[in-house]
């Protein structure tokens, strides 16, 4: 999988691949992450990404002429190597990233990832050459490197052989629109509080159907948006349904 990603501190993005999962990954050449930084693109002396926005304001509008070379020259680069990739800005305006997206990109060959700063970049590049607006949440960032580094490391544990277990991503919050059940680890008491009964039985199929019951119990508390369909009816099986009504019964 490669990400390549278009920013102007290229130093923070590629730190994502020294660490963790995503750094295990790119050891293993299983990603490649590729960062541009659009000064490289300028043709004057100060190597000028920015300038004052036409109708007056406060902040800097970064430069479209720097910025198309910049994504040309990546796409070029793309297709040359035999792949597609679409070019995704990251703005605050943008689709929001969840998990159904993470799982989308993981299965293309790679994706092109522009980072704005300042107060955003010329209108006539989005116009121009992004194909969508991916946004973190409703706030406001500095700039769309950490939502880079998030889509990133969100995509790469999706990839096959990235993590240690081969259910760890299938096990995830949100894979079924469902929040992760609790989990719980040696010792089997502490300090007071034990280990649900269950969990210790060995009995497989009652652990599954407890981790489910939970799963979805926590999401009706503290997500109840994503049990619903558009039309706004509960989306649950039979079953999943007597699970979530015997979870309320009980607590």
């Amino acid at each position: 999988m490669r990400f390549d990603v278009i920013t102007l501190l290229p130093e923070l993005v590629e730190a994502v691949t020294q660490v963790g999962v995503t750094g295990r990954a790119a050891k293993r050449d299983l990603i490649e992450l590729h960062c541009w930084n659009p000064r490289d693109y300028t043709e004057d002396v100060h190597r000028t990404v920015d300038d004052r926005p036409y109708g007056g304001g406060p902040g800097m509008v970064m430069k479209a002429d720097c910025l198309l070379k910049t994504i040309r020259d990546v796409k070029q680069t793309v297709t040359d190597q035999g792949r597609q990739a679409k070019v995704i800005y990251l703005s605050p305006q943008g689709r929001q990233i969840n998990q159904s997206l993470m799982r989308e990109v993981s299965q293309t060959e790679g994706i092109i990832l522009l980072c704005g700063r300042y107060e955003g970049i010329d209108e006539r590049v989005v116009q121009l050459e992004v194909d969508e607006e991916w946004s973190l949440g409703d706030y406001v960032l500095s700039g769309g490197e950490l939502a880079a580094m998030v889509v990133i490391d969100g995509v790469t544990r999706l990839l096959p052989s990235v993590l240690g277990h081969d259910d760890s991503a299938e096990q995830d919050s949100f894979t079924e629109n469902l929040l992760d059940c609790e989990h719980y680890t040696r010792p089997e008491t502490l300090e007071g509080i034990a280990v649900p009964e269950v969990l210790t039985s060995g009995d497989h199929k009652a652990i599954a159907r407890w981790r489910r019951k939970q799963s979805l119990g926590r999401t009706f508390k503290r997500r109840p948006d994503l049990l619903k369909t558009e039309e706004n009816d509960m989306a649950l099986s039979k079953q999943d349904q007597a699970l979530l009504n015997e979870y309320l019964k009980d607590n």
